[in-house]
């Protein structure tokens, strides 16, 4: 049955013009061949050794022009890949009460030499042997892909979508489903958790359903394999064609305002502020009135106190560049770390994030510096995306394996900087007290 399924995959895959034609021609002329063989045979018992000669050579001819000539044409355009297909088969609860079914009507022929029952067991036997072969054209020439979005956050259900293409020539497919399949090397977690039906997939042509999918934690997520199933015709036979298609997702901290990023960011804002003049909303200085200054800025209280006019100057709002700092120093990077450690420094993570999108959204002039990774002052807009990848894929090293990030901050008191550590409060240099904003992991509520 192998060989006949090949066939039809062959005869019914998507191909050019020539290679339907050749197959046809190669087709004809050993039929051809054939019969002049069976002529040959026949000649040969009637006495006539000259024509029988002559035909068996005929046939030969014949024969040797398909092979030198038509079969490589075919070799050519022949979709080897489909060779490899891995096929996995399993007998479905309807198909093991079908099967008894079988059994019972074999017992009663045999028992009772009824031609009528011989009859129905060859026609319930050749059912099962025309499932084999349906479900083996159905799953023939389908392609599939997987369409993720560009960007993606824990935590954030997303919609994705998953194509299937027929390349068959002429026939469609029915009742597919696609699943994802589990390898030794696959996580407990599957990328596509709840499989995708199709319920007709027309020939030479794509279909697309979108699924939801919902990333928990930041990171990598890898699918090694998917698996096209299906019970086409009679359900029987559960037949499924695996298709290694490594697919990759990187998946953004959550960016979120959490319970904990509201409560920190009050005292945040009230830090940034600028200690230069501008024109802000809240009162900078009072100083003393100029010919260009407007009279709505006059402060006419303190004019009156002071027996001149008075103007008031404000912070400055309009302005706003933060150097955003991550530390990933963590007690979180030793082999024997506890599971409060490691969330610890997850909740570190999560909250540099929101910090980041955070500036984003205010369309702030953001710097990033990390360990293993930095950005320039750039608009946020510009370099949030750069700044997520690498929040996404961070991980804890040893505390004071990298002291010179935290002095080279301290070296920079002219910046004023917003760091995010999970380390203990002593060991953040004093210098950094006076430019920067400290958010200690060990503050933020679990």
């Amino acid at each position: 049955m192998s060989s006949l399924t090949s066939a039809l995959n062959a005869l019914f895959a998507k191909s050019d013009r020539p290679a339907v034609r050749a197959f046809l021609l190669s087709m004809v002329a050993l039929t051809i061949a054939l019969i002049l063989a069976l002529y040959s045979g026949a000649a040969a018992q009637l006495g006539n050794l000259l024509l029988a000669s002559a035909s068996a050579l005929t046939a030969l001819v014949v024969a040797g022009w398909v092979a030198v000539t038509l079969v490589p044409t075919l070799a050519k355009r022949t979709p080897l890949r489909w060779i490899g297909y891995r096929m996995e088969y399993r007998i479905t609860r309807d198909g093991w009460i079908y099967i008894l079914g079988i059994v019972l009507v074999a017992m009663a022929a045999i028992n009772t030499g009824n031609n009528l029952l011989f009859l129905i067991l060859a026609s319930l036997i050749a059912s099962i042997l025309m499932s084999g072969i349906l479900s083996s054209i159905t799953l023939a020439g389908v392609e599939l892909k997987l369409h993720l979005p560009e960007h993606i956050f824990a935590g954030q259900s997303v919609r994705a979508s998953v194509e299937l293409r027929n390349e068959k020539l002429t026939l469609p497919s029915f009742s597919l489903r696609v699943e994802a399949a589990k390898t030794k090397n696959q996580p407990a977690a599957a990328m596509l958790e709840t499989p995708v039906y199709f319920p007709y997939l027309p020939r030479q042509q794509a279909v697309k359903q979108s699924v939801p999918l919902l990333f928990p934690q930041r990171g990598i997520y890898r699918q090694e394999a998917f698996k096209i199933v299906t019970r086409f015709p009679f359900g029987f036979l559960q037949k499924a064609r695996r298709l290694d298609l490594a697919t990759e997702a990187l998946v953004y901290p959550a960016v979120a305002a959490s319970s904990e990023f509201l409560e920190v960011l009050p005292g945040l804002q009230g830090a940034m502020e600028s200690n230069a003049k501008g024109r802000g909303q809240d009162l900078y200085a009072l100083r003393a009135y100029l010919p260009n200054d407007s009279a709505r800025h006059v402060h006419w209280k303190a004019s009156a106190r002071f027996g001149s006019l008075m103007v008031r100057e404000f912070a400055r709002e309009d302005d706003c560049r933060v150097l955003l700092v991550f530390d990933p120093q963590s007690p979180a990077a030793a082999a024997a770390a506890q599971s409060t450690e490691r969330e610890s420094f997850e909740r570190a993570v999560t909250f540099c994030a929101a910090l980041a999108w955070n500036f984003h959204e205010r369309s702030a002039l953001l710097e990033f510096r990390s360990a293993e990774a930095s950005t320039p002052p750039a608009p946020a807009s510009e370099n949030i995306f750069a700044i997520l990848r690498h929040l996404a894929l961070v991980q804890p090293i040893a505390p004071d394996s990298r002291p010179d990030l935290l002095i080279q901050l301290a070296a920079d008191p002219n910046s004023f900087k917003i760091i995010v550590t999970s380390q203990p409060r002593g060991s953040i240099p004093a210098e950094l007290w006076n430019t920067s904003y400290i958010v200690f992991a060990s503050d933020l509520s679990v």
